[in-house]
């Protein structure tokens, strides 16, 4: 049913919290596969995806080459693209599955999850809060929010571009007619860095990415 594709690049830290995630859906047959797309690293990232039982293919040096290389092998109908640092709360597939229920070839739809952070205190709360304003607002979710897509739909936008902020650009193209937020909660590390945070803020608000630079 679906083929989850992780873009790694020295990512042995944050992996094994990922496959964990993956774990129940894999027993029950909802996950048929999980590519690991790896742009090159040189710590245990590949030997713990060969330990897991996943299918590696070599991306490049942009995780948006990474994320593009492994859709491109994904034998399944459906595509959960989940960065390496993303874990999905427990029974998340309970919701994906009855989500792809209600999608039609007619009518293709595409889901991100609730951003969540592995935090207790108040600022991890705000940023979850400010991140559940952004995407009942505008429907932008971000990468570390996952993103559930039919291949069919994914093949027909053109798939992730080599841009800045891939993420985004790929969900602009979806649209937000056609996103839906779910309710489970894609848990990530607290820490992320500022300016990453302020180069999304001038995406969303539409100015010109042309200077910014890639993110690996």
């Amino acid at each position: 049913m679906i083929s989850v594709v992780v873009p790694t690049h020295n990512s042995q830290v944050s992996l094994t919290r990922c496959f964990g995630s993956l774990i129940g859906a894999t027993v029950r047959g909802v996950v048929k596969e999980v590519i690991v797309a790896d742009g090159g690293s040189n710590d245990d990232t590949l030997a713990l995806a060969d330990a897991a039982g996943c299918h590696v293919e070599r991306g490049g040096k942009t995780r948006a080459s990474r994320l593009a290389a492994g859709a491109k092998t994904a034998r399944s109908d459906w595509i959960l693209f989940l960065h390496p640092e993303t874990a999905l709360a427990p029974g998340w597939e309970v919701e994906a599955v009855n989500f792809i229920g209600r999608v039609t070839i007619e009518h293709q739809r595409a889901a991100a999850f609730r951003f969540g952070l592995d935090g207790f205190d108040a600022r991890a709360r705000r940023s979850e809060a400010l991140a559940a304003l952004r995407c009942w607002l505008f429907r932008l979710p971000y990468g570390d929010q996952g993103l559930l897509i039919p291949k069919r739909l994914y093949n027909k936008l053109g798939g992730y571009r080599d841009v800045p902020m891939e993420d985004l650009d790929l969900v602009r193209r979806i649209g937000a007619r056609r996103l839906t937020m779910l309710r489970t909660r894609a848990v990530n590390k607290v820490g992320e860095h500022p300016r990453s945070l302020a180069l999304r803020a001038l995406h969303a608000l539409r100015f010109p990415t042309a200077l910014l630079p890639r993110r690996s």
